[in-house]
């Protein structure tokens, strides 16, 4: 059945590999696939299901056709018409082929419910794993965006820091370049004022 064969295909390999390859990026792709996949299945057991039905009925009304030549059998015995006797077996042979080839068929159909159900499952687990997949890049991608931008922030702050510590202790009294120009504006200064007291 090609709906089997695509679905386990797809499950074996086309899921492991997107899994360990995209990580984040195909997951919620996938989850729809997924998704469409175990609607597919649930369509299919839906079909089977009404086929099974329909093939119970046709079981049952086969059943009815058979007691009633059986019992045509009985009569034409013990009326000695062995000319119908004969040609009411033959129905009832052939009744009872067709009763054995649709409780085949019905067979097959269960099987096939039986193997869709199995599918859906597996279907639902590799969902749960896609969604657990899924809400785990999340968190890891949150993390890592959490963690860049308090990077970031903390670089930022030892900058500041950095540029805040140098300038502090540019503009503290134990710079020497800051005394020599303390030293000399204030000589200036005071010859300024020298200038200005000689007049």
């Amino acid at each position: 059945m090609s709906l089997f064969d695509d679905v386990s295909r797809f499950l074996e390999s086309r899921l492991d590999e997107f899994m360990r390859n995209n990580p984040h990026l195909e997951l919620q792709v996938l989850e729809e696939q997924l998704r469409e996949q175990e609607e597919d299945a649930l369509k299919l057991i839906a079909e089977s299901q009404l086929k099974e039905k329909q093939l119970q009925d046709q079981i049952l009304s086969t059943a009815q056709e058979i007691q009633r030549w059986h019992e045509r059998i009985s009569k034409a015995r013990q009326a000695g018409r062995d000319d119908l006797k004969r040609a009411a077996e033959e129905r009832e042979a052939a009744l009872l082929r067709q009763g054995n080839q649709l409780w085949g068929q019905m067979q097959g159909v269960k099987d096939r419910i039986a193997k869709a159900r199995e599918l859906q499952r597996q279907i639902q687990v590799r969902r749960q794993e896609v969604r657990a997949k899924a809400t785990e890049a999340a968190a890891s991608r949150a993390k890592a965006e959490a963690q860049n931008s308090q990077s970031t922030q903390s670089s930022q702050s030892s900058w500041d820091t950095g540029w805040n510590q140098n300038y502090r202790t540019f503009s503290s009294s134990m710079d020497p370049l800051e005394q020599e120009f303390q030293r000399w504006e204030t000589d200036d200064e005071l010859e300024q004022m020298k200038r200005n007291m000689g007049r």
